[in-house]
């Protein structure tokens, strides 16, 4: 059974009684993964005050997975996260009525891949039948895994699976336990190559260069609290864009931000990482044409279509579901790449 956050008579006489900006309103935000690169968005949205002009105090954690925010936010101990919305999809469909959706596409392009070695014997997608694939079972990537093979023939009971836990996800491939991992694009590849291994032996298989029409990470929203507080959800989601815009205009300044929440970090490799998540998965042309955080409807029933390649929904699909556009800012401050 799911929670409400705050009772709707509740939110709706405070947010009568005061005014946003005069408000000090404490928001939980939980993250997918730790502080890397991608994450900048959103520190600086802290740092540069984005937040606190839609008067919000915003405490970002840490996760565990691209599933780790589901729960949390549907459950009400947070109002905001961060989740692969195809593992929103799913969560929905095992949980009805669960109190989730997601209201800003963040990776218009999904990280979902294959990182392997050269070394290793993988060079391309053909490689992977008779191969060795580490694979976390939280992970984003590896749940979407099937499509990828079903879309490309991928015959699976060629390829020994071996479950591996996120830290010891590229150690095992850097050892050569595994031939290739499931992972996001901007983390595995990064994370490899600092563990010594040479660029030009690492290969980078990306999902949506094969046939996945999926869609990435987005922020997702308790929909008790969203509809009890849609002048709360609107404020956080245009301090994210101003961030991204942030993010976009100055990678160096994002990376410095994370640093300044992981000081164990190397500001290079996540200002590197930062950059490939920009180029690679959030401005892509139709961001660039459109503005951050929508979807396309066309694109998106092909991507419901393909998640029943490899999962039997126990409900009929309701994309209405999934995302709504209701609480994204107007104007141009979803320009993100400029124009």
């Amino acid at each position: 059974m799911f929670t409400r956050i705050l009772p709707a008579a509740l939110a709706s006489a405070v947010l009568a009684a005061t005014p946003l900006a005069a408000q000090d309103t404490d928001i939980a935000f939980a993250l997918d993964w730790r502080f890397e690169g991608p994450s900048a968005p959103y520190f600086l949205a802290i740092d540069n005050g984005y937040f606190a002009e839609q008067g919000l105090n915003v405490e970002i954690t840490a996760g565990q997975g691209s599933l780790d925010a589901l729960p949390k936010v549907a459950s009400g101990a947070f109002p905001i996260g961060f989740a692969d919305i195809n593992s929103l999809i799913r969560f929905l469909d095992q949980n009805p009525g669960a109190p989730v959706t997601a209201v800003m596409m963040v990776y218009d392009s999904p990280p979902f891949s294959i990182v392997g070695r050269v070394s290793q014997g993988i060079s391309g997608i053909d490689d992977l039948e008779g191969s060795i694939l580490g694979a976390p079972p939280p992970d984003g990537a590896w749940a979407q895994f099937p499509i990828l093979a079903e879309v490309n023939g991928i015959d699976t009971s060629t390829i020994t699976v071996e479950p591996v836990g996120f830290p010891t996800r590229e150690p095992m491939l850097a050892e050569g336990n595994v031939d290739s991992v499931t992972g996001f694009n901007f983390s595995s590849y990064l994370s490899l190559a600092r563990l010594g291994v040479p660029e030009d032996d690492i290969t980078t298989i990306m999902f949506a260069d094969h046939g996945v029409e999926l869609y990435g990470n987005a922020i997702v929203v308790n929909t008790d609290f969203a509809e009890a507080n849609p002048e709360i959800v609107t404020g956080f989601l245009t301090a994210v864009a101003q961030g991204t815009a942030a993010a976009i205009a100055d990678p160096a300044a994002g990376a410095a931000a994370v640093i300044d929440r992981n000081p164990a970090g190397d500001a290079a490799l996540e200002e590197r990482r930062l950059q490939l998540a920009i180029d690679g998965n959030i401005l892509t042309d139709y961001v660039m044409e459109n503005g951050m955080g929508g979807i396309d409807a066309d694109r998106f029933a092909t991507a419901l279509e393909q998640l029943t390649l490899t999962y039997e929904f126990q409900n009929e699909q309701d994309a209405a579901l999934y995302f709504t556009d209701a609480y994204l800012p107007e104007g141009d401050v979803l320009m993100v790449g400029g124009q």
